[in-house]
């Protein structure tokens, strides 16, 4: 061990600058604090080994559970906290207490307990990590915010931000410092079952999205994040949103071009904003297992950015290297390639076998003790930033804003920018008062299908029993337009819960709904899919269900003008009953106040101003994103070989109407020709044309016109959201680097290659010229 550099003196210089794998010397992603690296330090000389893999391993809750007590309360098992954190001095607890959210007094007075014995048995405090996924999720009555997808469609930073903000203080107001989000993963493949939990299919809006939560979990200051934040945990590193099967958890094979400048993208970025740790794709990609991939983990983030966070396992993954990926023969030489690839923490959950594993393999020589004290300094180093040597848990009385009125306007305000008006012919929305509605469809008296996944358990199956303080769409719309004028008749109804069942349905009564239809105006379907949550919500066909697209066609043949609310984690095929249909709107995943929000939308109180955030597909075999390549939608080509791709969307990124118009006028950049190291300046009019005030969300976006490696068709670059009056007119200002228009080439390197490019808003375009190419020799621009 002698000969092992020690990697205490290491991170104190790396402190200051680092050298990455491109041989740069690179400056930290986070100003270290002195004082915390001193402490670090003085902990790593005194620290036993069995210490030390102890800080390396975090374990669920049931295992220190005494399910027995339970019955009558939540209850820890003061046997098994002996074992974990007395025995192997386990530096780290998840998940949520039974399986169900809980009270904040049970989640403090639990984990005081448990930060007492770990103070007494180690002298370090643990770490508390649980999945607040959108808003304050797994605490009883705290705020539920839109689901990613949906906040990924207000294309708002703020509203982000400010929902992240309060999911801190209501997460900490149960002692609870650390949070599993925000999720970064790009929802390009619209099969996977967890396309609902980021912000749609683009990069940029990910890492901007991804960078406002972050704000709002942590603050301003990484090192001293104060008593009403926590530590964000920024997932799934990376590529985890395009599975070739469209599976949960199965293979990708992403270009390494485009993984390094699509999927990199969000995590760059949020790196670069402060984010003080990061968890690990599950899958496999091109073969090789993120946990296993010490490239990705080590060179990449810690090298090339000067990263000084900690990377965590999710689920198991370390012992699914043996056991599902069969690249380790035993649980003990994944250990090994895990922890050697750049792992600091494993979330095993539930073997403390693997601290085992890892004190032998270092005392074998097989994992070198600069790896482990490497991570340690991480674990430590996450700790300290958190304040939780001084304070391991705190009083929680002083949260006296934990469900406040104001957060639930601030859930209402960001539901409602949420929601995508696709379709309204004839102005049939806004539905006027007095008119007679018929309410119907599966989902329209379910806070279960409002939520979805992560939502008070983790398929988010028992949201209407913890929810019941909250409005259904049925029960929004009595309290909006009386409920003498709503006839509910669903129609269709979603099967019990029983071993996640979300899909099934139970017999349909279409001709209730059909017969009620004669004493209507108009008919509010309500189509979609029921709550899943992870692998659960794999399918085999996105083809929404027969029976709610037979209920659609019933009533269609009734006459009565429909209008469908689309709300599900992700797009179903619904290509024959949307013509059927006067108006479409697409809620998603709008959570707690989803169904106020709607009422508020559908009356006409509050304007339409959600966009989409993904590619809504048309067709079962024709699956797209927004940044195609050409040859993706061209037409018949002339000769004997008839080949014709077309790019044929239900609804495209970035689609949105409005109960307003808006005018795009005078798109301009302040310089026609520019150079690599340039920044131009990009501005557009926008007026408000129509009758309502309205909020619009100007989006830029680029075309490389001409490159050396196809370019994609387009790309955005930015975006801001604005309010105007009726007849208001703003100029809209964007800040482009010239380097934002760079790709990465065929040879792994960034690349602005001297040519044209098409700048586009609304209907305005221009064209810009870059004089000179410049390739670069770092990573990263």
């Amino acid at each position: 061990m002698n000969q092992i550099k020690n990697i205490a003196l290491a991170s104190m210089l790396c402190a200051s600058a680092c050298v990455s794998s491109a041989g740069q010397t690179v400056p930290p992603a986070i100003t270290p604090d002195p004082e915390i690296e001193a402490n670090i330090q003085k902990w790593l000389k005194q620290m036993t080994l069995d210490e030390k893999v102890g800080q390396m391993c975090e374990i669920t809750i049931d295992v220190v559970t005494d399910f027995e007590k339970s019955k009558n309360g939540f209850a820890l098992s003061e046997a098994m906290l002996d074992t974990v954190i007395g025995k192997y001095k386990v530096g780290s607890l998840l998940n949520v207490p039974l399986s169900v959210a809980q009270k904040k007094e049970v989640w403090a007075a639990m984990i005081k307990q448990i930060q007492d014995k770990s103070m007494k048995e180690i002298g370090i405090p643990c770490i508390y990590g649980v999945d607040q996924i959108h808003g304050t999720t797994y605490t009883l009555d705290g705020t539920l915010f839109p689901q990613g997808i949906n906040m990924g469609a207000t294309f708002n930073r703020e509203l982000v931000e400010r929902g992240a903000e309060i999911s801190a203080y209501e997460t900490k107001a149960g002692c609870i410092p650390w949070t599993y989000a925000p999720v970064v993963d790009l929802g390009r493949d619209p099969r996977w079952p967890r396309m609902w939990e980021n912000y749609g299919e683009d990069c940029y809006v990910n890492a901007e999205m991804g960078v406002a939560a972050i704000r709002g979990f942590q603050g301003d200051d990484p090192n001293h994040i104060g008593e009403n934040r926590v530590a964000a945990c920024v997932k799934h590193y990376m590529g985890y949103g395009v599975p070739v099967s469209g599976k949960d958890r199965t293979p990708s094979a992403i270009p390494r071009s485009e993984l390094r400048e699509k999927h990199f993208a969000p995590f760059l970025s949020a790196i670069r904003a402060g984010a003080l740790s990061l968890m690990v794709n599950s899958g496999v990609d091109n073969g090789m297992p993120f946990h296993a991939n010490k490239e990705l983990l080590t060179d990449w983030l810690k090298e090339d950015l000067n990263w000084d966070g900690l990377i965590v396992t999710d689920w198991a993954d370390i012992n699914n290297l043996c056991t599902r990926d069969h690249i380790a023969a035993t649980k003990k030489e994944a250990v090994k390639i895990a922890i050697n690839a750049g792992i600091d923490m494993s979330m095993v959950p539930y073997e403390v076998s693997f601290c085992t594993y890892l004190k032998e393999l270092v005392e074998e020589g097989e994992v070198p003790m600069s790896r482990i004290d490497d991570a340690v300094a991480r674990v430590l180093r996450l700790k300290y930033r958190l304040g939780l040597f001084e304070h391991p848990y705190w009083d929680i009385s002083k949260y006296d804003r934990f469900a406040s009125p104001e957060f639930a306007e601030e859930a209402l305000h960001a539901a409602e920018e949420s929601e995508v008006l696709l379709k309204n012919d004839d102005h049939i929305l806004p539905i006027a008062r007095g008119k007679k509605i018929l309410l119907t469809g599966p989902n329209a008296n379910s806070m279960r299908c409002l939520n979805g996944g992560w939502s008070y358990s983790w398929q988010g199956h028992r949201a209407d029993e913890y929810a019941q303080n909250y409005n259904t769409i049925y029960e929004a719309l009595c309290n909006k337009y009386g409920k003498e004028q709503v006839i509910y008749e669903p129609g269709v109804t979603y099967a019990p819960y029983k071993n996640d069942n979300w899909w099934e349905e139970n017999t349909p009564e279409i001709d209730k709904a059909v017969a009620a239809a004669n004493n209507a105006d108009v008919i509010i379907a309500c189509i979609g899919e029921n709550s899943y949550c992870e692998t659960p919500g794999n399918l085999t066909d996105l083809t929404l269900s027969a029976n709610q697209r037979n209920l659609v066609k019933a009533l269609a043949a009734t006459g009565k003008p429909i209008v469908l609310i689309l709300n599900q984690g992700r797009p179903r095929i619904v290509n024959d009953i949307v013509p059927l249909a006067k108006a479409v709107v697409n809620i998603m995943l709008p959570g707690n106040y989803g169904g106020d929000a709607l009422a508020n939308l559908l009356a006409g109180d509050v304007n339409f101003s959600g966009k989409m955030p993904f590619t809504y597909p048309k067709l079962i075999n024709s699956l797209a994103t927004y940044d195609y390549k050409p040859c993706e939608n061209i037409g018949q080509m002339a000769g004997n070989y008839n080949y014709d791709s077309v790019m044929d969307v239900q609804w495209q990124f970035g689609f949105g109407l409005s109960y307003s118009t808006y005018q795009y006028d005078n798109l301009r950049a302040d310089k026609s020709s520019f150079n690599p190291d340039e920044e131009l300046t990009v501005t557009v009019d926008v007026t408000n044309t129509g009758g309502r005030e309205g909020k619009e969300s100007v989006l830029l976006y680029s075309s490389d016109l001409v490159a050396s490696s196809t370019p994609d068709n387009i790309r955005l670059r930015d975006f801001e959201k604005i309010s105007l009056k009726p007849g208001e007119t703003k100029t809209v200002t964007f800040k482009l680097k010239a380097n934002d228009l760079a790709f990465v080439g065929y040879d792994g390197k960034w690349r602005l290659e001297k040519g044209d490019f098409k700048l586009s808003c609304g209907n305005q375009q221009t064209t810009i010229t870059c004089t000179q190419t410049k390739v670069w020799d770092t990573p990263n621009r």
